[in-house]
C-alpha cells in the first residue's frame, strides 16, 4: 500500500519531537491519530471533555452523519493526555489540540505539523527521507497494523466507522499483497536435484545379491 510506514518507523517519528510545547504537542497529535485512526476531521473536532468524561481511558469521536463512536486508548496515549490537559489548564469545552492562539487545529495545519514532525526524524534517521506521511496516511497505517496484530477486520470496520465492513476489505487485500511482494523478494531453496546421485558398486552388488 503506498505511502505504508512500518512500526519501528512510527516510534522513530514519534520519538522525533523536542521538549517545547510545540513539540509536545505534535507528539501527542501523532500518538492520538496513530491509537484511534480517527479522520483529520474527527481528531480537529475533539474537546477535551470528549476524553475527560471517561478519565482518559477512551476518546468520543463525533463522525459522518452525526455519528458518535467511542475509541479506547493506550495507557501511554492517557498519559500523555492528562499531562497534557493538566499542564495546559484546559477547560472541559477547549479544543484537545490547538494552536498557540487557542483554537483548534485545522485540516492544513494538522497536515503541516506532521510533515514537520518528519522533517525532525529525517534529520535523526536518514532512512525516513523517502517516507511519507499524511493524516489520512496513518489512518491507513492503523487499520494495517490493526490486521498484522491479528485484529478481524469486521472489529476494524468498527474502530474507523466505516459504514460498510466492505470498506475494510481493501486492507485485507493489500495486506496480501505486501506479503506476496515480500515473497517474491525472498529466494526460495534450491531442493531441485540437477542429477540423480550415481550408486555406490557395493550397494548394487549387494542388491543384485538380496544381501541389502
Amino acid at each position: 500500500m503506498a505511502g505504508f510506514i512500518a512500526r519501528p518507523e512510527i516510534t522513530a517519528l514519534l520519538l522525533a519531537m523536542d521538549g517545547s510545547w510545540t513539540g509536545w504537542r505534535n507528539h501527542l497529535l501523532l500518538l492520538l491519530l496513530y491509537n484511534i485512526g480517527a479522520r483529520v476531521s474527527e481528531l480537529i473536532g475533539v474537546r477535551v471533555r470528549d476524553v475527560s468524561a471517561g478519565d482518559c481511558r477512551q476518546v468520543l469521536l463525533h463522525g459522518k452523519g452525526r455519528k458518535e463512536r467511542a475509541v479506547p486508548l493506550w495507557a501511554e496515549t492517557r498519559r500523555a493526555l492528562r499531562q497534557w490537559i493538566a499542564k495546559n489548564r484546559l477547560s472541559d469545552d477547549a479544543p484537545l489540540l490547538s494552536n498557540r492562539l487557542g483554537p483548534s487545529l485545522t485540516r492544513s495545519g494538522v497536515a503541516w505539523q506532521l510533515r514537520v514532525i518528519l522533517s525532525h526524524a529525517q534529520k535523526a534517521d536518514p532512512s525516513l527521507s523517502q517516507t511519507r506521511i499524511s493524516p489520512h496516511i496513518v489512518r491507513h497505517i492503523t487499520a494495517m497494523h490493526l490486521l498484522q496484530s491479528g485484529v478481524a477486520h469486521e472489529l476494524i470496520s468498527l474502530w474507523l466507522g466505516h459504514e460498510s465492513p466492505d470498506t475494510t476489505h481493501g486492507y485485507v487485500e493489500a495486506d496480501l499483497d505486501m506479503k506476496r511482494r515480500t515473497l517474491a523478494a525472498l529466494n526460495p531453496p534450491r531442493t531441485r536435484r540437477t542429477s540423480l546421485p550415481k550408486k555406490d558398486p557395493l550397494i548394487q552388488f549387494l542388491a543384485a545379491r538380496r544381501l541389502c
